[in-house]
């Protein structure tokens, strides 16, 4: 039972801390940080947080490098870290955080999609996992359109009791967004979830051509860490803008980059070693809930129809991928168990030996025992 525990706490603990992320994030780009300067210290942390487990667990084992695995690296952290976090983080200050957790959820349906067009995955619309697939696909970009495009009326939800002194003197601010903004936050939070499925397809020829996944991923933050810093100081080099003396600032950052990059990585990369990355992915519809529920909460956010209904639509069509995904994978084990189970009894029939008869006549008869 502990074997089967351990890994669904840790999961459900790894989605209560990105909740988390996207609240105290939303906190301090409302508060007035610049976005591209929190993404940059998040790298900076996060580079500090992992090395101590790329030493412990694989300076041993880590194999040679490559110019190709280099290459491989340094597009790894301009798609998945530096362009996937800068647009995400953008796009969550010109949005909420619920609908920047519920256009999160297009990954692996933009992941598919970019699969199939790299040879990586095959679509197989003569099956169910490939129909499955390819309409959670469907459905996916369908909620994402009318998340983004469709608020209608509020639900009627009571406010929550609790003052946040901090989020309320914050939420005067949030308004000056203004209408203008109201579709770019929603735009670039799918954007961000494209560059992000591009980082799962460079990480795939990763995986198998340097199988150091800490030793990987340190390399990567700490090439984001130059670009994010170099890209945030052409935009904003004020040393008042860089500053950590506001507190929400510096947990902000610290959080991103020790939890949510440091240790919520030890445990997805745990976990996915035990039950596989399908068993990951389920998880990330907990991380909408759990951000509504907070944002409305502590932030007082409130709740519209197109909201929650493309939300459903998200959540609905990524479960429906995940279970194309598992029938396809069940199926071709199944194929493999069959092709070895048949070439295992031929062989085993190429081994019976002939039964040697001599005749009378002094010929030879070779008779063939096939019981």
């Amino acid at each position: 039972m502990a074997r089967g525990l351990i890994p669904l706490l840790s999961m459900i603990l790894v989605q209560l801390a990105y909740a988390g992320m996207s609240i105290t994030s939303k906190l301090a780009l409302e508060g007035g940080m610049n976005p591209l300067i929190l993404v940059a210290y998040r790298q900076i942390f996060a580079t500090i947080a992992i090395a101590p487990f790329t030493y412990w667990l694989e300076w041993k084992t880590v194999p040679r490098m490559t110019r190709r695995v280099m290459l491989q690296i340094v597009l790894s952290s301009i798609t998945g870290i530096t362009g996937n976090q800068v647009l995400f983080f953008v796009g969550l200050k010109y949005s909420t955080a619920t609908v920047a957790c519920a256009l999160t959820n297009l990954l692996p349906a933009f992941t598919f999609v970019l699969a199939a067009i790299f040879r990586q995955e095959s679509v197989g619309m003569k099956r169910k996992a490939g129909v499955a697939k390819v309409l959670g696909t469907v459905v996916c970009v369908g909620g994402a359109l009318l998340l983004s495009f469709y608020h209608g009326k509020t639900i009627g939800i009571a406010e929550s009791s609790i003052r946040w002194s901090f989020a309320q003197r914050m939420e005067g601010r949030s308004s000056s967004n203004g209408n203008g903004s109201a579709l770019l936050g929603p735009f670039l939070l799918v954007v961000s979830a494209l560059v992000w499925s591009l980082w799962f397809i460079i990480q795939a020829d990763i995986s198998k051509n340097f199988p150091a996944p800490y030793t990987s991923t340190n390399y990567m933050c700490f090439l984001a860490s130059i670009q994010c810093v170099l890209l945030a100081l052409s935009f904003d080099h004020t040393p008042s803008s860089w500053s950590l003396h506001d507190p929400i600032r510096l947990v902000s950052s610290l959080y991103a980059g020790v939890v949510c990059t440091g240790l919520a990585y030890c445990l997805m990369s745990w976990t996915i070693e035990r039950k596989g990355p399908l068993y990951v992915s389920v998880f990330s519809p907990l991380q909408l809930v759990l951000t509504a529920v907070a944002s409305w909460a502590l932030l007082r956010e409130k709740l519209y129809i197109g909201t929650v209904i493309g939300s459903v639509l998200i959540v609905g069509g990524l479960y429906c991928v995940l279970w194309g995904k598992n029938k396809e994978m069940n199926e071709i084990i199944a194929e493999k168990e069959t092709v070895k189970y048949n070439e295992s009894n031929a062989k085993n029939s190429d081994l019976e030996l002939p039964s040697y008869i001599p005749s009378n006549n002094g010929n030879h008869r070779v008779i063939v025992d096939v019981a």
